[in-house]
């Protein structure tokens, strides 16, 4: 049996993953969809950032003494992933990055992207100051982010690059993703398996199947998948 902890992407919860974990549990494994602080129906997100979502999952981690993990984070989560494995790489069998950003000591989502996306992450917290609101086009139950944690830059040791498998998934299809010239620096680096689909950024609903698959795939070599 494989542990999979399922960090969703900027103003989604758990239940962006709650129909593959369901596939996951359905084969022998343990999935554990995560919804990080302030991204909860009528939650606040005063006093949240980049720490505090690190935090979440570090808690869950040692709250249910995980280990061998498959940990997974989807788009803005692989801020949150990278930053889990350098607090407690001795936990993580495997990281997968999704679509997701994979930071340097000292970046942050904000320092990673141009303005076309500040706009949505400034321009879009006027509400509260505090959060900015979902685009039209994200799933109806998308929440209002956090922006700190868009804001925070990383701190970084250097144990996360202690995980012993380090994969990425590129969405090919994703229209001015602010995420190629990540994919094109893992592309090079041996230290990192990289997968290429030709889909938008929403892959649960674009190529399930095909996630599905690299997500079993990424099960450690030595658990038992059954008849």
């Amino acid at each position: 049996m494989a542990n999979y902890v399922l960090v969703p992407g900027a103003c989604h919860g758990g239940w962006w993953y709650e129909p593959i974990a369901a596939e996951l549990r359905a084969a022998g494994h343990s999935a554990y969809p995560v919804t990080l602080s302030g991204l909860g129906p009528e939650e606040s997100a005063a006093g949240i950032n980049l720490d505090t979502h690190i935090d979440d999952v570090v808690r869950l981690l040692e709250a249910e003494d995980l280990r061998d993990v498959v940990l997974c984070g989807h788009s803005y989560a692989g801020m949150v992933i990278t930053g889990v494995a350098d607090r407690v790489p001795e936990r993580i069998a495997c990281l997968l990055h999704v679509d997701a950003f994979a930071p340097e000591d000292g970046e942050s989502v904000w320092s990673l992207t141009d303005d076309s996306w500040h706009e949505w992450y400034a321009g879009g917290a006027g509400a509260d100051g505090f959060a900015f609101a979902p685009l039209p086009v994200l799933d109806e139950r998308a929440v209002p982010h956090p922006l700190a944690t868009i804001t925070q830059r990383i701190r970084l040791t250097g144990a996360h690059r202690r995980v012993p498998r380090r994969e990425y998934v590129y969405c090919a299809g994703f229209e001015n993703s602010p995420l190629t010239a990540t994919y094109e620096r893992l592309a090079d680096d041996p230290s990192w398996h990289v997968r290429v689909l030709p889909v938008g950024h929403n892959i649960i609903r674009e190529a399930f199947d095909d996630f599905r698959e690299i997500l079993l795939d990424a099960a450690p070599a030595n658990v038992y998948f059954g008849p």
